[in-house]
């Protein structure tokens, strides 16, 4: 797949070039462009960057970034299966525990909501950052309300993290959980407040708390130019044309009967 000539590869995180420097220059170089325009197009375009990724995988399939980004990229692309055999590869290479909360999400998609709440028991969440276990819970919480037990997601998400006034990266989305998982168990006045408080945190836009405010307000939003009304307003004219047309014909016939 054809890569702009402006990018180079040395836009990758400084850790990952230092794995990819066990390759010879010109193959790190190439498995660095395209890990680049993995992580350009994750988000807007995620099956190009699943292209890209599968590229740098016959590539370099032996370094442990490019199995990340192969299993962010298929996730991504809800390939589940696919996503966490290359999330288990680059664990098995790295030996770190940051991709454990991404594997069980994983095994979510692929319809086993138990064994991701099994893996929220395990001693590897422990091994967590903050923002690691803060992603662990919103897992499990998922987890729980894929198996029905919506009252369960509630207290699983009620944390010192939830209460904390404090404003992280991952704030926005545990309250906006919280108060979905609130709504969804039927506590709307809750689930307003929290809502709002994810917005209030939301300081990026990672979240559509402000349009779950909206519907729960009764807001509706119209279009200002609304092509329904376009069309009947040019149906309208046409109408009012061929009206005026008949009554002019009319006016003339009884003139010309008035002079008879």
């Amino acid at each position: 797949m054809p890569i702009p000539d402006d990018v180079t590869g040395d836009e990758i995180d400084q850790d990952v070039r230092q794995e990819l420097m066990s390759l010879p220059k010109g193959l790190a170089e190439d498995v660095a462009r395209n890990l680049v325009m993995v992580a350009q197009l994750i988000d807007e375009e995620p099956e190009k960057a699943y292209e890209y990724s599968r590229i740098a995988l016959r590539l370099a399939s032996r370094v442990a970034a490019v199995r990340e980004a192969a299993g962010f990229a298929a996730y991504a692309t809800q390939k589940y299966a696919e996503a966490l055999a290359e999330f288990r590869a680059a664990r098995r290479m790295n030996g770190g525990v940051e991709l454990w909360p991404v594997m069980a999400d994983c095994e979510r998609g692929l319809g086993r909501p138990e064994r991701a709440l099994a893996m929220a028991g395990e001693p590897e969440v422990q091994k967590l950052d903050k923002a690691g276990q803060v992603e662990m819970r919103l897992v499990a919480a998922g987890a729980r309300r894929d198996m029905g037990q919506l009252d369960a997601a509630i207290v699983t998400l009620q944390s010192p993290e939830l209460a904390s006034s404090a404003n992280h990266p991952w704030t926005a989305r545990l309250r906006y959980a919280y108060a979905d998982a609130l709504l969804a168990a039927g506590r709307e006045r809750e689930a307003r407040e929290w809502f709002a408080k994810a917005l209030e945190a939301d300081k990026d836009g990672s979240t559509d708390a402000s349009d779950r405010l909206a519907e729960l307000d009764g807001v509706e939003f119209v279009d200002a130019f609304d092509d329904t009304d376009e069309e009947n307003g040019e149906e309208n004219g046409e109408l009012g044309d061929e009206a005026d047309e008949a009554d002019a014909v009319e006016d003339r016939d009884r003139r010309d009967g008035d002079e008879g």
